[in-house]
């Protein structure tokens, strides 16, 4: 006959109570002994607890794996982020750093400018007015410059215009901020000059070229290339010695002049005021060129 499983069921309820009664007790006891074990230097369970250590270790190990790797992954994802932020900051500092870069040619490019401008030293006695280039007027017909300075820093017509270089030409005409500057090169310009060192007497007249002629020289003139040419002061329009150009060619075609200023690197002028401006011998503008058709 098969025993009731209500009989095994009130059997075994006293085992269960005394187990759950002495439950807690015998954990501590077992972990209390594992301790005594692990300290004890007995060489059979050394050699038991590195066996046990070595048999688990793989299985630690593949447990131990996706957490590693997902660790991993998410390392790489904060170095990702941080890597993008840096980029980022790097991007914005070499911006700004070229925008200072750019700042800082545009200054030294001035600055060499405002350097040659003083390279030469005028006559002494008179003021001085320095402008910046705004436009180059030049063209098929006229040779002239607009500098950024007029009436309201004292500018009038007439005054001489240099470089850094010598002599350039005269003022024509003036605004309240701006002012047109003729050059020694264009067909308008007549300037009064000295040559070499006897002072040959003549006028530089220019011709739309580079190359401005040398007008009414005397049939004894000693004249030759790499003769000094400046401005004599005759007529007392400009003041006398401002270094022009020198001499380049002498020939039966006329004798011309290679002006010592350097047009494309032309970005800064001086206006030489020495009251001796006069605006009634300033040469004005050609009239533009008329067609005249005839009947047939």
């Amino acid at each position: 006959m098969k025993p009731r499983v209500g009989s095994v069921s009130r059997l075994a309820a006293p085992v269960r109570a005394a187990l759950h009664r002495f439950a807690f007790a015998s954990l501590v006891g077992a972990s209390f002994l594992l301790l005594v074990i692990q300290r004890a230097e007995v060489p059979v369970l050394e050699k038991l607890r590195v066996a046990t250590v070595d048999f688990f270790a793989p299985a630690v190990d593949f447990i131990a794996s996706p957490v590693t790797t997902v660790t991993e992954v998410a390392d790489d994802f904060r170095s990702i982020l941080n890597l993008r932020a840096e980029n980022a900051r790097l991007r914005e500092e070499v911006e700004r750093l070229r925008q200072w870069r750019d700042v800082a040619q545009r200054l030294d490019v001035e600055n060499q400018s405002l350097r040659s401008v003083v390279n030469y030293a005028p006559p002494p006695g008179g003021r001085q007015i320095t402008g910046r280039v705004v436009a180059d007027a030049g063209g098929a017909y006229v040779r002239n410059l607009l500098i950024a300075v007029g009436a309201s820093q004292g500018v009038v017509r007439g005054l001489a215009a240099v470089s850094g270089e010598g002599f350039i030409g005269r003022v024509t005409d003036v605004g309240e901020r701006t002012t047109r500057v003729l050059l020694i090169t264009d067909l308008n310009s007549k300037i009064p000059v000295s040559v070499g060192t006897r002072g040959e007497r003549a006028v530089l007249a220019g011709d739309n070229s580079a190359l401005p002629r040398l007008l009414y020289l005397t049939q004894e003139n000693t004249v030759a290339p790499g003769d000094l040419v400046v401005t004599s002061g005759h007529g007392g329009l400009l003041p006398p010695g401002l270094p022009i150009g020198a001499v380049e060619t002498v020939s039966d075609r006329g004798v011309t002049v290679r002006p010592l200023a350097d047009w494309q690197r032309l970005e800064h002028v001086r206006l030489l005021d020495y009251g001796l401006a006069q605006t009634s011998d300033i040469p004005a503008p050609a009239p533009p060129a008329r067609t005249v058709t005839t009947p047939r």
